[in-house]
């Protein structure tokens, strides 16, 4: 099997879609601690909801890509709460995209809370029983809650058919998907973000697509009707995601296009 990485939240957000229409959740404006049961006393981080969380648009001073970020995931990994950590953390001046892996570890355990069963469990009999994925390993918060901050491990096998059911628009609501895959907030000149979807053209092709570190890719090319699955274990390389583009369009794209 495979380490996924952060493609791992994109399954989650899916997850989600899927809780939202058996009505085991409220919706994407539904108010964050409240699915948790515990509301921080801060008016502005209480109003924190799923849609702020799935955009990486909220309020809570995060992020991964900055190391002097109060909310850098490498300060969340030494903490026995990552709940905690990321409830504690300051409120930012500005919004806009900020890539928080802890405000998605709180989305994730938020679901779990409101589907009363453990994501796995979920998850299992949800996308992968259907697609016949029998070996999966789902990693845990220090608390035992299932931790959507990165890390499911699965076969290149499983990611591609996970990918097809995107493409195809089966198992996970449709109505959903529509939003998810659409741009919700903009990264930079070149890529957008939907509900934890990178957004993006790839040699002349739209693509949606999950990203981890290393280079790890599970591309969906929706007018191609193709799906591109990357594995990789470049987790110490500066240059992985450079690595896993230069692949894409120069080696797999001209297979489908």
């Amino acid at each position: 099997m495979r380490n996924t990485r952060s493609c791992t939240k994109t399954i989650v957000g899916s997850l989600l879609g899927v809780g939202i229409e058996r009505g085991l959740v409220p919706g994407v404006e539904a108010r964050v601690t409240h699915l948790l049961g515990r509301k921080t006393g801060d008016g502005v981080k209480d109003a924190i909801t799923l849609r702020d969380l799935l955009t990486m648009s909220s309020c809570l001073e995060c992020n991964d890509w900055d190391d002097a970020s109060a909310g850098n995931e490498e300060r969340m990994y030494p903490t026995n709460d990552w709940v905690g950590f990321a409830l504690g953390l300051p409120v930012r001046e500005t919004r806009g995209f900020s890539y928080c892996t802890a405000g998605v570890v709180c989305l994730g355990v938020a679901l779990e809370r409101a589907l009363g069963e453990p994501l796995p469990s979920f998850a299992a009999r949800e996308l992968f029983a259907p697609l016949g994925i029998a070996h999966w390993h789902w990693p845990q918060t220090p608390r035992g809650e299932s931790s959507a901050a990165g890390g499911l491990e699965l076969t290149s096998r499983a990611l591609h058919d996970l990918g097809r059911a995107h493409v195809e628009r089966r198992l996970v609501p449709s109505a959903w998907l529509d939003d998810a895959i659409a741009a919700q907030t903009r990264i930079d000149a070149e890529t957008e973000y939907g509900y934890l979807w990178w957004l993006r053209s790839f040699g002349g092709h739209r693509s949606v697509y999950m990203t981890g570190m290393g280079g790890n890719r599970v591309h969906l090319f929706p007018e191609l009707d193709a799906v591109a699955v990357i594995t990789t274990t470049n987790f110490d390389r500066r240059d992985a995601h450079a690595l896993s583009d230069r692949l894409l369009v120069e080696r797999l794209l001209p297979l489908v296009s």
